[in-house]
């Protein structure tokens, strides 16, 4: 059968858009494979917070992001999600997908005790840590215009007017309110605890006289007294006193055997690219030795720690068994 001159045209006419065709393709298949290996970070990176702003952890977390954005090639937005003690921020990280896209700052104690007093869906170990970066040791502070001027004079009033003593904290569980439990306990003292979203919104309860006590991190406070704020320590609960505030006696020296600190470290979700993880491990690390950062982490009174994971790991494993002990002996979860 021979065929007319206008099929021999057609079937020119539809190899001819076949072959165009296959030479899109053709030439897509490069660039589609050259954006699916596109080099991490080729998009902006969420870092958590688990506390409203203001306070410690979103002031250095702030500063972290522009250090990091440097290192990284990529820009971070700090995202403060508060609430429950820091349930939401870390439940929030956890779940988040592990692409190194969002990371996150976790806290100690309350990522170690909130587990311990509730059913979670997260715990430590439920992250990629990426290292610790401060260690801020807790201290009770009161306004300037306060009469309580030592943890003795604290004793002496919380004794004569039980529960009037009130206490805010960052919530339940946290190394403010352990600490605060710890005190009552010691000195055989009541007073009341009130818990809030963050240490900014303390220190506002403060400032407003709303609350007698503000369980506020000694670097949290160094800095709101640079930044204006009217208040005094009563003591610290460091081992030693701190470098940052060397005038202000320990909880120990005042006859008080307490000891908490808070650690506030970057994670990610558990499950991180291999690369991904050794990238912003050594972000970070070079991040924290770099001296410009430490400047200003000490201006704004952040005492650094630096934990690289292995560290930081073992830390939060000696923490989470200490209180689990402590729980046993003294469970701190409000009826």
């Amino acid at each position: 059968m021979h065929s007319t001159p206008d099929f021999r045209r057609r079937r020119l006419s539809v190899l001819l858009a076949a072959c165009s065709l296959a030479g899109m393709v053709g030439a897509l298949a490069p660039v589609a494979a050259r954006a699916e290996a596109a080099p991490w970070p080729n998009r902006p990176i969420e870092m958590i917070v688990a506390y409203a702003p203001g306070g410690g952890t979103d002031l250095i977390a702030r500063l972290l992001a522009r250090h990091l954005e440097k290192e990284l090639g990529a820009t971070i937005v700090v995202q403060n999600k508060p609430g429950a003690g820091g349930a939401i921020g870390f439940a929030e990280l956890a779940r988040a997908a592990p692409d190194g896209y969002t990371v996150g700052f976790i806290n100690t104690p309350n990522l170690l005790t909130i587990p311990i007093e509730r059913k979670t869906t997260f715990t430590w170990k439920s992250y990629d840590l990426i290292g610790n970066l401060v260690d801020d040791p807790g201290a009770f502070t009161v306004s300037q215009s306060s009469n309580i001027d030592s943890l003795a004079t604290l004793v002496k009033y919380a004794k004569a007017n039980p529960g009037a003593v009130t206490v805010g904290t960052t919530g339940v569980g946290s190394d403010d309110h352990l600490a605060m439990l710890l005190f009552e306990k010691a000195s055989g003292v009541k007073m009341t605890h009130v818990g809030y979203k963050g240490a900014g919104e303390v220190r506002g309860a403060l400032t407003g006289q709303q609350i007698t006590i503000g369980a506020i991190n000694v670097g949290e406070a160094l800095a709101y007294q640079k930044g204006g704020t009217p208040l005094k320590f009563l003591g610290q609960m460091g081992a030693a006193r701190a470098v940052l505030a060397p005038n202000v006696s320990t909880f120990r020296e005042q006859g008080y055997n307490i000891e908490l600190a808070s650690l506030r470290g970057l994670a990610a979700p558990k499950g991180l690219p291999e690369p991904v993880r050794k990238k912003l491990v050594a972000a970070l690390a070079k991040v924290v030795a770099d001296p410009q950062f430490k400047q200003q982490a000490d201006a704004m009174f952040a005492p650094l720690r630096y934990l690289d994971p292995a560290a930081y790991a073992a830390e939060l494993e000696r923490g989470e068994a200490g209180f689990r002990q402590l729980w046993k002996e003294m469970p701190w979860q409000e009826k």
